[in-house]
Parts: structure tokens; C-alpha cells; sequence
């Protein structure tokens, strides 16, 4: 017999059915407007079903190199992924020992999560100005006319740009690594140990397995973090735009649903990476139970 349903089930199911709409609702409009025809507008009704739009994002919009930006984009968020990765592998692994100053230096790295974002950014860009400054100075001290010459900026996709996404994406992977690790057995390491294994077999033999799923996890993190930050990258990447900032300022500029088949585009990225970390981390559970 199947169980009575609470009274209260029906409003429950009404409020999270509208929560789920307000979630997803305008991301499931703009994937329908994107496919519009020809004559299709930034509003409904839908004008036609067709890929008109995507073909119009391939030829460029206007001045904005859309292709350029999203390649910046990628290298970029897979940059800070891999970056994420190995620093809050290491800091979790350090951590487990009783460190001098362990808890001064925990909550520095928490800080920057509850620093506004665009404070964040503009320091990390005065700071790169500055030492700007100090390079051209040391470059006209020593003489060194042509390359003064030369020097642009220090700022840049993979220097400030991707420390101001490592203030933000470090801190959730050092917490997950914490919480990994908190759960973990070192009777598995100390069994390695005696069998005569050194620190880096345990690790890349022992560890390393048990806590890859969780890892890869944390890489997706890192790079959907990367994927779709403004406001940490807007004063500190220097004269190019990742596609975000390029989105931002399209949609001042751009009336037709060329925007909407950006923002498809995007999304799809961003689900075919989460797919391909899924699936991952389902082979890797396979493995693990498949070795045990």
C-alpha cells in the first residue's frame, strides 16, 4: 500500500515547482529565443525556428571578436582549474600536520571569499601597476633602452587575471579539500608505509586514488568559478576581455537574439564540462571499486 501524503505536500511541491522555474525559467527562454529566424526579436512571440542566429555569431559581432574571447575565456578558466587543483591539493596535504601559524594563514586565504569582488579586483590591478612602475625603473636604471621600449604591461590573462580568479576559486577548493580529508583514513597510508612504500608511492599509489573523484570535483569548480567571473576580472586583466566582459558590454550594443545564441553557446560549454567531469569521476568510482 502506498503511503498517505502529508497535508502539507501539494504546497511544498507548488513552492519548489516555482522555485525551480525561477532558476532555470530564463535560461530555458534564452535557449528558445536563440533559435528564432530571421526576423526574430529580443521578445516573444518566436519568429521561426532556425540556427540564422548562430551563423550571425560565427560571422563576428561587429567589432567584438566573440571567438577570440571565448578561446581567452577557456585557457583561461583552464588555467585557474589546473592551478586550483594542485595549490588546494598540497595546502590540504600540508594542513593535516599542526602547522606554525596554520590558523593565521587559513583564515587569510578565507578572506578574500567576503572581500567585495571589484575591491578585489582593483587591488590586484594597482598592485600590477605598481610593480609596473618598479620594472620600468629598474629597466631605465640599467639601461636597458630597447626592452623599456618594448614593455607594455604586466597585466594580463595569465598573471593578474589569473590571480584575481585564484583569490576566488582557491578558498572553495581548499575547504573541500579540508572536508575530503577530515574523512579520511591514514590507516590505508600507514599499511603503505610498512609495506615499505616512500611518501610519494603512498601518495600517488594510496592517496592520490581514493581522493581523485573529489579532486576532479574541484576542478570543475575551479573552472566554472573562472568560466563566468566579471567582476574580480574587469580591473585586472589589462587590454583584452574574457567573454563574460565581452558579454556585458554586448548587451548595451547588440539587439538582435545574436546575444541569446552567446549565451546558449556558453551554457553548452559549461554543461559539456560538467558532463565530462561526471563522467570522470564515475570511471574513477569504478576503478576505485575495481582495485578494492
Amino acid at each position: 500500500m502506498s503511503e498517505k501524503r502529508a497535508p502539507g505536500f501539494l504546497p511544498l511541491a507548488i513552492v519548489f515547482a516555482l522555485f525551480v522555474l525561477f532558476m532555470y525559467g530564463p535560461m530555458l527562454v534564452i535557449f528558445i529565443l536563440s533559435f528564432q529566424g530571421p526576423e526574430g526579436g529580443l521578445t516573444f512571440p518566436l519568429r521561426g525556428l532556425s540556427l540564422h542566429w548562430f551563423y550571425k555569431l560565427a560571422e563576428g559581432l561587429g567589432v567584438v571578436d566573440i571567438g577570440a574571447a571565448l578561446r581567452r575565456s577557456l585557457g583561461l578558466g583552464l588555467a585557474v582549474m589546473a592551478c586550483t587543483v594542485v595549490f588546494s591539493v598540497l595546502a590540504g596535504l600540508a594542513f593535516r600536520k599542526k602547522l606554525a601559524g596554520g590558523n593565521a594563514l587559513f583564515f587569510i586565504v578565507i578572506a578574500s571569499l567576503i572581500m567585495p569582488s571589484i575591491i578585489v579586483s582593483l587591488g590586484i590591478g594597482l598592485e600590477f601597476r605598481l610593480l609596473d612602475g618598479g620594472i620600468k625603473w629598474a629597466l631605465e636604471f640599467l639601461g636597458m633602452q630597447d626592452t623599456l621600449d618594448g614593455y607594455g604591461t604586466a597585466l594580463g590573462l595569465f598573471t593578474s587575471a589569473l590571480g584575481a580568479h585564484l583569490t576566488w576559486t582557491l578558498p572553495f577548493g581548499l575547504l573541500i579539500m579540508f572536508a575530503i580529508f577530515n574523512r579520511f583514513n591514514p590507516a590505508y597510508e600507514e599499511a603503505a608505509r610498512d609495506l615499505g612504500a616512500t611518501p610519494w608511492q603512498s601518495f600517488r599509489h594510496v592517496v592520490l586514488p581514493l581522493i581523485a573523484p573529489s579532486v576532479v570535483g574541484i576542478g570543475m569548480f575551479g573552472f566554472t568559478l573562472s568560466w563566468d567571473e566579471i567582476a574580480r576580472t574587469s580591473q585586472a586583466i589589462g587590454d583584452v576581455n574574457t567573454l563574460p566582459l565581452e558579454l556585458q558590454g554586448l548587451t548595451t550594443t547588440v539587439t538582435t537574439p545574436s546575444i541569446y545564441a552567446v549565451g546558449t553557446v556558453t551554457t553548452v560549454v559549461s554543461f559539456l564540462v560538467m558532463g565530462i567531469t561526471l563522467l570522470l569521476v564515475k570511471f574513477l568510482g569504478h576503478k576505485q571499486k575495481g582495485r578494492s
